[in-house]
């Protein structure tokens, strides 16, 4: 059994956007509408906020929220008070998130693990075996069925997988995949599984929601 000193420093960055209607998940407002797809927002992050707090329970990794949209007080009225909060800042994502590595990083973290709000199939298990490969890869990747990824996990910074990388395509995981080849970073995969982006995804949500969630009251899932 390793010591408490020989046990990585572990950090867990939930990339989200402030529910605010009409900016967020706008390929769901013609199904939707726009306070329906704010309202599946903040469902699928306060469910993610609540599988990190299961892994908290476990493992001692600490968390933070990168978010876009909003401000800091709208973040803590709606998530609360204890959790950490960081803007995400100006960018593309590849930018934003190389940002957010370089933090946690600088600060002595280890093992950055950094996760979005679109795949409600990442559960505390997955997070748990993202971390549990840092110990043996640079690299693990969470492949999304549309050719992204749901999860990027490092125990260093690698700024080239952040570069020249098509994002918001189907590209995006074969793409890191190509450099991380090339510069010989050792990665592994978990599971393919599917992001909620378009209205023929959204079965998915509510599965999960009967599932794992319980009920729906007055239409909003219930934690």
């Amino acid at each position: 059994m390793l010591k408490s000193s020989e046990i990585p420093k572990q950090h867990l960055i939930i990339f989200t956007r402030y529910p605010e209607p009409g900016k967020t998940k706008t390929r769901l407002i013609p199904t939707l509408g726009t306070l329906g797809a704010a309202n599946l927002q903040r469902q699928m992050t306060e469910y993610t906020v609540s599988q990190v707090k299961e892994l908290q329970k476990a493992t001692d990794v600490s968390l933070e929220v990168r978010f876009t949209g909003g401000n800091l007080q709208l973040m803590q009225d709606w998530l609360g008070l204890s959790l950490v909060y960081q803007s995400q800042g100006e960018g593309d994502l590849g930018w934003r998130m190389r940002r957010s590595l370089f933090d946690a990083f600088q600060s002595g973290m280890e093992q950055v693990v950094i996760i979005g709000t679109d795949c409600p199939s990442v559960n505390s298990q997955i997070l748990t075996k993202a971390f549990e490969q840092l110990h043996s890869f640079d690299l693990v990747l969470g492949p999304a069925i549309d050719g992204g990824y749901y999860l990027i996990g490092l125990r260093r910074l690698i700024p080239e997988l952040f570069a020249n990388i098509d994002w918001g395509t189907s590209q995006v995981l074969q793409q890191t995949v190509d450099i991380a080849v090339k510069l010989n970073v050792s990665h592994t995969y978990l599971s393919p599984l599917a992001d909620i982006d378009l209205p023929e995804d959204l079965p998915i949500w509510e599965q999960i929601v009967n599932r794992e969630i319980g009920v729906w009251v007055n239409g909003e899932a219930k934690i």
